[in-house]
This record gives structure tokens, C-alpha cells and sequence, in this order.
């Protein structure tokens, strides 16, 4: 057993022993949880009883090979905005190519974004990029703070040190620095774009933690609405709130879904009187088929040598699916047929999440129904990906009053402020129908090393 693998169990019995055992301190800590907006539909963000630890060694390597491919996307990114043939690679809609053609007024396609990983042991693997950090940063910096001084941590730390992996002030810095290049000459008034959901009466505690961050930073805040945005004389409001900078969690296809390019934030996005993080340049790091741009030699041929080996040895193959002939292990295939003959070390994925398709993994379905699979997948932009091992860890879980020790995957998402990775959080969930779990949140993310 590791280290690390000793400690994780070190913590599981601990907590089956007294005087933690009746449970008190679990409840205590949902409290604290429902006290803190740290809540998603009612339930706690976070579904388990003990923190995920990563060891110094892991942090370490993480970081160096995030931020060599974060340099890599950035890279590709511009790449692709100035090649109409790479662009189209993409498969953006034609106003989401609109909206990226359109100048931030900053220079970072992302201001902020993460990767999804699978670490095991000394091995990464990163599967998917995202420009997005909110939710892994406010929730997981609080659930590390009530983590950390809750009972049976507190006597679990006795042996180990355990480092906190807070992101916050990093990531209001890197807003800050965006809106400066963008020409923001005065102390920005700030605005948390989200759409309201039919009977929502109150805003997500993610936006309200955000808010009441900013505004004890000195920031004027407030959650703000799509349907309610005004645009008159160069100024962007709701109601009487003047916005300088927006953060942006609406996607650009829900956006485009319900709106038009005509709306008032598109409009004074165009004419530079409001600056947006992330910009809409950050869409293409939301389609899938940047790591078939990211995993194409003929594109990044030119790159720096240590993102290039960043590449080789952390992104999965991949390629969106198309009638074409493209290349695996430097040998010339037929993507089609190869497809179809290995669906066992392969996983198709829906180019873009917001829609109704689902990603199909080759090693869970039959030859017929990979087939099915495949031929939906050519009718819409797909990706074929190969298939990269789940991460796993066993976690203690409260279910109908009772403890239980689960096996749950682990997907760790090391957060990048402007290229530079500041903390990370960890996404666990465990298996369940058709993709389907009752156990799925953040769990607070702790480097882990022995006294």
C-alpha cells in the first residue's frame, strides 16, 4: 500500500472509532454547510465525510504539466481564430464564430479555466478543458475551511500535514488584471451574469458566496440577469447598477438559445463598454474537438518542445468523427473503420455538453449499439476519444443515517488564473444508471504529507 493509500485508510477507520462514530460531527458539519450556501438544490455540494488528498509529489507534477498545456490551448486558440480551416475544425455555430471574431480588449482567450483530470499514483491524464473555475474555487476553498477544523480531521492531523488549496484571491486578481488591459481605469463595479431558472426564487449560493467575496474585497457586486440588462449612451445596467466588468457563466449557446445578437450585453460587449472574463473567445475551449486540434502534429508542429511533450504524454488521442483518413501511432487509418474495430479502448463525446447528446463508452455497450453510436455521432459534431482509465478512491458516505465506505471516481480540476495554475478541487461521484448518481459533489482538496 502507498502512502497515501495508507493514510486515506488511516482516515476511514478513524472516523469508525470513538468518539466519531455516533456521527455528531457529520451532522454538525451539514449544518455548516446549509449555513454557508455551500448547497445545490437543497443538498450539500459536498456528499462525503472525509477530504481528497493528493501528495506534495502529485501538486507538483500537476501544476508543471497543466500549465505547459494551458499554454499550449492558449496557443491554439489563437491559432485557430486566425485560420478559417482550423476554425471550422472546431464546429462552432456560425454566431458563436461571430461572437469570438470580436475583441475582448485583453489579450488571454481565457482568463480563467480548468482541465479535467484522472490522477493514479504518479500518472496524469488530462481528458477535457474548461474555462470555468467558479464552483471548484468558492465551494472548495469554504468545504476546505470547515474540513479542516472538523473533528476527526483535526485528529488526523496529529500525523499528516494537510495544506489548504484556496484559489479566490487568485481568481479576483485575474478578473482584475484582464479588466486593466481592457482600459478600466476606475475601481470596477461588478457583475455575475446567470440565467434564472423557471421558479427560482433565490440566486445560487455559488453567485451569492461570489458576490459577498467581491464585495468584501471592496468591489461592488450583484448578480445579474440576461432579460434584465439595459444598454443606453455606452452604459451597461440593470436597474440603477452601472456594470464596468462581468463574469460570465452563461454559455454562449444557451445565450444564443434565447437571445439574439441584437441583445444589449452582446451589443456593448462589441463596442468595448463592458469587459467580460471569460470572453467569448473561451467557447472554443469548451468544444471537445480543441484536443483534435491539441493532438494533431501537423498543427502543433511548431510549438515549444516541453508543451508538444505535455502533449505526448497527458492528452488522449483524439479526433472528431468524420469520413476521413487521419493518423494513430504515426500509422495512416481509415477513422471509420477504426472506429468501428476498437471500440473497446475508445469513448465517444458530444463536441459540445449544453446539448442533449451523450457521451457512449465503447468498453459499456455492444457491437451493434457502438455502431448506433457511431453513426449518431457522424450526423453530429462528435469526438472519438481513446479511453482513459477512471480514477478512484475509497470515501466515507452518510446514506440514510448510516456510514458506508464507497468506491468513488475522482476527477481533480487544477484551477488556471492567466496561465498559471493556483490551487486545484476535485469532483468525486459514484457509478450509477444510464450515468445517473445520488452521490456526486466537491470534495475539499488537501496536499497531504506526513509530520
Amino acid at each position: 500500500m502507498t502512502q497515501l493509500g495508507a493514510a486515506v485508510a488511516r482516515y476511514n477507520k478513524l472516523i469508525e472509532t470513538s468518539p466519531y462514530k455516533d456521527l455528531a460531527w457529520a451532522d454538525e458539519l451539514r449544518e455548516q454547510m446549509q449555513a454557508k450556501h455551500l448547497t445545490v438544490g437543497g443538498r450539500p455540494i459536498c456528499p462525503v465525510l472525509r477530504p481528497h488528498f493528493i501528495t506534495r509529489r502529485q501538486y507538483k507534477n500537476l501544476v508543471k504539466a497543466a500549465e505547459a498545456l494551458f499554454g499550449a490551448l492558449d496557443r491554439i486558440k489563437h491559432l485557430a481564430l486566425a485560420n478559417p480551416a482550423l476554425l471550422s475544425r472546431m464546429e462552432l455555430l456560425p454566431a458563436e464564430k461571430m461572437l469570438a471574431s470580436v475583441d475582448p480588449g485583453y489579450q488571454y482567450p481565457a482568463v480563467t479555466s480548468l482541465l479535467d483530470t484522472h490522477i493514479e499514483n504518479g500518472h496524469l491524464q488530462f481528458v477535457e478543458c474548461n474555462s470555468d473555475t467558479a464552483s471548484g474555487v468558492v465551494y472548495g476553498e469554504m468545504l476546505s475551511e470547515l474540513f479542516y477544523d472538523a473533528l476527526p480531521v483535526k485528529e488526523f492531523r496529529k500525523r499528516h500535514t494537510l495544506t489548504k488549496l484556496g484559489g479566490m484571491k487568485y481568481f479576483l486578481q485575474a478578473l482584475l488584471k484582464a479588466y486593466k488591459q481592457f482600459g478600466g481605469k476606475k475601481s470596477p463595479q461588478i457583475g455575475i451574469l446567470e440565467f434564472r431558472q423557471p421558479f427560482q426564487t433565490v440566486d445560487s449560493g455559488e453567485y451569492l458566496l461570489l458576490r459577498e467575496y467581491f464585495e468584501g474585497e471592496g468591489y461592488p457586486t450583484q448578480v445579474i440577469y440576461p432579460d434584465q440588462l439595459e444598454y443606453r449612451a455606452g452604459v451597461l445596467k440593470q436597474g440603477d447598477f452601472q456594470i464596468d466588468l462581468i463574469y460570465r457563466r452563461v454559455r454562449a449557446q444557451e445565450f444564443l438559445i434565447r437571445f439574439d445578437l441584437t441583445h444589449p450585453l452582446v451589443r456593448a460587449y462589441r463596442e468595448h463598454a463592458v469587459c467580460m472574463v471569460n470572453s467569448f473567445r473561451s467557447e472554443l475551449s469548451h468544444k471537445k474537438a480543441i484536443f483534435d486540434l491539441l493532438t494533431d502534429d501537423n498543427v502543433t508542429a511548431g510549438f515549444p518542445a516541453a508543451e508538444r511533450k505535455a502533449i505526448r504524454d497527458y492528452i488522449p488521442w483524439t479526433r472528431l468523427v468524420s469520413a476521413t483518413k487521419t493518423s494513430y501511432n504515426d500509422k495512416t487509418v481509415d477513422l471509420i473503420d477504426f472506429i468501428l474495430q476498437n471500440r473497446e479502448k475508445l469513448v465517444l463525446k458530444p463536441n459540445d455538453d449544453s446539448g442533449e447528446q451523450h457521451t457512449v463508452h465503447g468498453s459499456e455497450t455492444d457491437d451493434a449499439g457502438w455502431e448506433r453510436a457511431l453513426k449518431a455521432a457522424m450526423r453530429n459534431p462528435y469526438v472519438v476519444q481513446e479511453r482513459v482509465a477512471p480514477a478512484s478512491a475509497m470515501f466515507p458516505v452518510l446514506q440514510w443515517g448510516a456510514l458506508e465506505i464507497r468506491e468513488l471516481k475522482v476527477d481533480v480540476h487544477p484551477h488556471s488564473y492567466l496561465g498559471k495554475v493556483q490551487g486545484c478541487s476535485s469532483w468525486v461521484t459514484a457509478d450509477g444508471p444510464a450515468g445517473f448518481s445520488s452521490i456526486s459533489g466537491l470534495a475539499p482538496t488537501f496536499i497531504l504529507e506526513s509530520r
